[in-house]
């Protein structure tokens, strides 16, 4: 009985395999199953809105995009979503701009003003190190900076007494986690 059993499963595990063996992917005429993603078949990218296409989510560029670390397509983007003047230098949008893929669309973020462009929103309601050393030095302050509070939280801090205090939320995450209003949706032209 043992041996029948066995011989079944042997059986069973040999027909599934031709089964596998015999399927074919359309797009891949070698005969074998291609189950691999972007990742693993080495395909790449030069152009970041195919890239980001491909790959739909990510926060920053992997080895498949091998184009340029920020193409100018990205900056100009920014340039005009900052609504910079047209002869404004495009060095500028090139230099601290960081870009990522969301939901298929390219994103880009300029640190220009110090933004956070690097980090995700902090949605803690608690305060942290910076704030409560600011709160103890500065009682009933009625704001509490950016450089003590974080510049990637996403509420308006003061001080009650020397306790750190939410006033009211500023700005929201997007989707990826990062503060929605510093980073803009980048379309070809």
């Amino acid at each position: 009985m043992r041996y029948l059993r066995a011989c079944l499963i042997i059986t069973s595990v040999f027909l599934l395999a031709i089964s596998l063996i015999s399927c074919k992917d359309k797009s891949d005429q070698s005969g074998t199953v291609s189950m691999k993603k972007d990742s693993e078949t080495g395909q790449t990218y030069t152009d970041p809105f195919t890239y980001c296409s491909a790959v739909s989510n990510i926060d920053s560029p992997d080895s498949r995009y091998v184009g340029p670390k920020i193409p100018e397509v990205i900056a100009r983007g920014l340039q005009k979503a900052f609504e910079a003047p047209g002869g404004a230098p495009l060095d500028v949008f090139i230099r601290g701009t960081f870009w990522r893929c969301m939901d298929g669309k390219v994103y880009a973020c300029n640190v220009g003003a110090n933004l956070p462009c690097d980090q995700k929103a902090d949605t803690s309601h608690k305060p942290n190190e910076g704030m409560v050393e600011w709160c103890e030095s500065n009682l009933d302050s009625e704001f509490i900076p950016a450089y003590a509070s974080g510049r990637a939280t996403i509420y308006e801090w003061r001080c009650k007494g020397k306790e750190p205090t939410i006033v009211k939320e500023i700005t929201k995450p997007d989707a990826a986690g990062y503060i929605s209003n510093i980073w803009y949706v980048i379309t070809p032209d």
